[in-house]
């Protein structure tokens, strides 16, 4: 291939890159629930006929990136390329075929050309309600979780299937929340698809075969160089988390070899009878997005990138098998990041921040009016983030959800979705581990609902007893709690009530510090303090 040829290929890369960013906007400016619309819980991405990611979305979480780049492949084994139309789009919700837990919608469409197959198109976002139990740990099985779709044509041929539309609205509380966001996904991959046509009459492309070919060739290299130039050898890294009423512990061995990275969690707690356990899919997806970080995080994430990472677990925890409850895959998936870079840490000294609070803070709010009163009823899903761990040489972002990537959620938009009132959302003085660099902060977050109304809420919490633990000397993050305005004390996971009249009140954990506290410089601490990150008797 000549230089022309290389620049060339470059600037259809790009091109590329642009056309799934507009497909991922598509979703974000269409949805109609706030955990897509809002906080861009959510994936976008191009693939070959082949089923091989060439690119993502910047835009999205690594969880349903890496775990989308697999659920072509399954749609791929269920759908025949001979029951594959111009117009189709597909669907499903199987927690172990897409993307870890029946609330998250994974779309894959096939794009055309000519007639002649030449991509897919694939995207992913998190709806407000599927039915059954609702979004919390409660349930003993996968069949208690709500609706299962299995891979499925949601259209052919541009025609919808009604009977799916009019299942999802018999099964959940949000028909219109839900039913809109299927619309928007479908609409998000057909946008992809259009503008990719676009491109490749534009160039005279026939087939993403060269492209592909250019992509994968140069990351591949790329990553094999870095891969090289680490340390060989094993290392382990041990972690006890909250769990749902005992404490659950997970481990991990990275062994990094000359051209691949491996990881195992043999020793991680069993499958649990919770809806705490991850599918083996999620738990590759944050392990691998851990490794990238550390290991290349400048090049692109695309099929090539992740072949050089796997993944191995007996059945447990963080390889559940069908039927075990999901629903909360997301807290102890946030955490897997946090168990291997302490392995890697070892194994690369001074270059791996520290714990932070890493799984969401999600809290799902099921409102209704009081016994005999007026009002509305509403599903209304939160994402909160407490404090990220602090890095070699840089303090600890705080209010920042490491490593789902989510948006904040403002306020004002939740509080448009349902009769609930935030009455304060702020960071939280001193919960930031102390350090040569200090931890990120927590947030204190108050919430009640509207007048004649009361709440049932899910906590979905964690780092509440085993709080985020610093590196290199520096100290442990301070715990999140749950609590009532009464003081009440309320679990860190399932379902609870809040009467009429009283307030939450969610206390988010800190992120862990770097460095021993006594090499924090005077200037710095006067700084906490100033700017009220540390209170006078903390420093």
């Amino acid at each position: 291939m000549s230089e022309i040829d290389d620049i060339r290929m470059q600037v259809m890369w790009n091109r590329l890159i642009s056309v799934v960013e507009e497909q991922a906007m598509t979703l974000l400016r269409t949805a109609f629930s706030t955990s897509v619309r809002e906080a861009g819980d959510l994936s976008a991405g191009v693939f070959d006929p082949m089923g091989r990611m060439l690119a993502q979305a910047v835009t999205g979480t690594p969880g349903h990136v890496n775990t989308m780049a697999e659920a072509v492949g399954n749609f791929m084994a269920e759908i025949p390329r001979a029951e594959m139309y111009e117009g189709d789009t597909y669907v499903t919700n199987d927690p172990w075929k897409g993307t870890g837990h029946l609330h998250d919608i994974t779309m894959v469409s096939p794009s055309f050309l000519d007639g002649e197959l030449v991509g897919f198109f694939a995207c992913t976002a998190h709806v407000v309600d599927v039915g059954g139990r609702g979004f919390g740990a409660d349930g003993k099985s996968v069949y208690e979780e709500g609706i299962q779709i299995p891979i499925m044509k949601f259209a052919e041929r541009g025609t919808v299937n009604r009977d799916l539309v009019r299942i999802l609205r018999q099964n959940v509380r949000e028909p219109n929340q839900v039913v809109g966001d299927f619309y928007s996904l479908a609409a998000c991959n057909d946008v992809g698809h259009r503008r990719l046509v676009e491109m490749m009459r534009e160039v005279g492309l026939a087939s993403l075969d060269p492209l592909a070919d250019f992509i994968f060739t140069r990351t591949s290299s790329a990553m094999a160089e870095r891969i090289r130039a680490l340390p060989k050898g094993s290392w382990s890294n041990t972690m006890v988390t909250d769990g749902y009423d005992e404490a659950i512990p997970l481990a991990a061995c990275v062994t990094i070899r000359d051209e691949s990275v491996h990881v195992d969690f043999t020793g991680s707690a069993p499958v649990s009878r919770w809806g705490i356990n991850v599918p083996i899919s999620y738990t590759k997806a944050y392990a691998s997005y851990a490794l990238k970080c550390v290991v290349a995080p400048d090049i692109p994430n695309n099929w090539a990138s992740l072949g050089f990472f796997t993944v191995s677990s007996p059945v447990n925890i963080l390889n559940a098998e069908r039927p075990a409850p999901v629903s909360l895959r997301h807290v102890l998936g946030h955490l897997v990041p946090d168990l291997v870079l302490g392995a890697v840490a070892d194994a690369l000294p001074g270059q791996v921040l520290a714990e932070g609070a890493a799984s969401l803070w999600n809290i799902h709010l099921s409102l209704r009016p009081v016994a005999g009163g007026a009002g509305r009823r509403a599903e209304v899903l939160m994402f909160n983030s407490g404090g990220m761990g602090a890095r070699p040489g840089l303090d600890g972002l705080s209010a920042t959800a490491f490593p789902s990537g989510v948006h904040t959620m403002p306020i004002e938009a939740t509080e448009q979705t349902g009769p609930v009132v935030i009455w304060r959302k702020e960071l939280r003085p001193d919960s930031g581990g102390d350090g040569t660099y200090r931890g990120g902060l927590g947030q204190i977050i108050e919430i009640a609902a509207a007048e004649g109304h009361e709440f049932d809420f899910s906590a979905m919490f964690d780092r509440i007893t085993y709080p985020a633990r610093g590196r290199a000397g520096g100290g442990q993050g301070a715990p999140g709690g749950v609590r009532l305005d009464d003081g009440t004390k309320m679990r860190g996971k399932g379902w609870q009530h809040v009467p009429a009249g009283r307030r939450l009140i969610l206390t988010l954990p800190g992120g862990g510090g770097y460095g021993p506290p006594e090499g924090r410089s005077d200037a710095a601490r006067h700084d906490d303090a100033i700017k009220g990150y540390v209170t006078e008797s903390e420093h």
